[in-house]
């Protein structure tokens, strides 16, 4: 008798989820952008009662291939910065939508250091505070301050490299030292932490590193100027660079016009999920410490996660949704 209820339990909420044709999303090849893949595919699949295929993505490709081709359905994480202009002339024609922002703080980059010496010395949050005790940041006793920049090529090395030069570091005596690797970067900070020493250079969130090692994003006292970020601190030949913070960048679910008319209560539910950076660097943290696979990390999140998730569900979807768990 308790079993036939329990069965019938779930069957009636099973029959809540809106059915809907098969859906499709791309599945990018960094990690919270494969999570969140895998998020949306659980949540559209359990509790929308979609039929979901992942499809391999990447930014640019992706949305061409939404652009020409209507496919995929979703880009649950596409970063605006790329092809902006033309995206936008189709979010005005209706062939595509922007549903809600994936990150709610934007693709995030900054100077940062580790929050244990902000503990410390709480001055060490803003620019002057650094400068005031570049001791701190020698990696032994003699050796110069050390600003950590990221690897040559990257698009942060050069506005890492000019922003450093508009906030006079070198004449405060860091030396500016290119990371070989993006692993080597993330490295430098593990390496700090173990010791508890001083760390200052370009990071970014989200990532693994962020969740796993607290950092503090330092305050240039400049406010933004996206206009001077974008004609100069972002070039490579930037002969007047000014202090201004980096600007955050939209990081946002690209849908196409026909899924969002023929899906609308899914694309609600895109409209309303979004991760805060700290949210998204804690779960990458999770998944790199268990080695856990993006699919594994997507049941970790919505297991121990509802009082985030219902929010963005109708209750019967919700409640679905906790049903598909057992």
């Amino acid at each position: 008798m308790e079993k036939w209820c329990i069965g019938l339990m779930l069957a009636v909420l099973a029959g809540t989820a809106q059915a809907c044709e098969k859906v499709t999303i791309a599945e990018m090849g960094w990690s919270s952008a494969s999570v969140v893949a895998h998020i949306d595919q659980y949540v559209l699949e359990h509790g929308f009662g979609c039929e979901v295929e992942l499809v391999d993505g990447d930014t640019l490709p992706t949305a061409v291939s939404m652009l020409t081709q209507g496919f995929p359905d979703i880009a649950p994480e596409y970063w605006l910065g790329s092809m902006k202009t033309a995206i936008n002339k189709a979010v005005m024609d209706q062939r595509l939508r922007y549903a809600g922002d994936t990150l709610s703080d934007g693709g995030e980059e900054g100077f940062w250091v580790p929050a244990y010496l902000v503990e410390k010395h709480p001055e060490l949050a803003t620019i002057d505070g650094v400068i005031k005790h570049a001791k701190l940041f020698r990696p032994d006793e003699d050796a110069s301050p050390t600003f950590h920049n990221c690897p040559s090529g990257w698009n942060c090395q050069v506005s890492g490299a000019n922003l450093f030069k508009a906030l006079q570091l070198e004449q405060a005596g860091f030396e500016l030292v290119e990371a070989a690797s993006g692993t080597l970067l993330a490295d430098s900070i593990s390496s700090a932490y173990q010791e508890q020493r001083g760390w200052l250079g370009v990071y970014w969130a989200p990532t693994a590193v962020l969740g796993e090692y607290p950092m503090v994003k330092v305050d240039f006292g400049s406010g933004i100027d996206e206009k001077h970020f974008q004609d100069c601190i972002s070039r490579s030949i930037c002969n007047e660079a000014q202090p201004t913070m980096y600007p955050p960048t939209p990081v946002l679910t690209l849908t196409t016009g026909s899924f969002a008319e023929r899906e609308p209560a899914a694309f609600t539910y895109l409209e309303q999920r979004s991760y805060s950076n700290p949210q998204m660097n804690q779960l990458l943290a999770w998944m790199e410490r268990n080695q856990a696979s993006s699919e594994q990390a997507s049941r970790y999140f919505l297991e121990t996660n509802p009082e985030l998730w219902q929010a963005w569900l109708p209750a019967e979807v919700a409640d679905a949704l906790r049903a598909s768990f057992n």
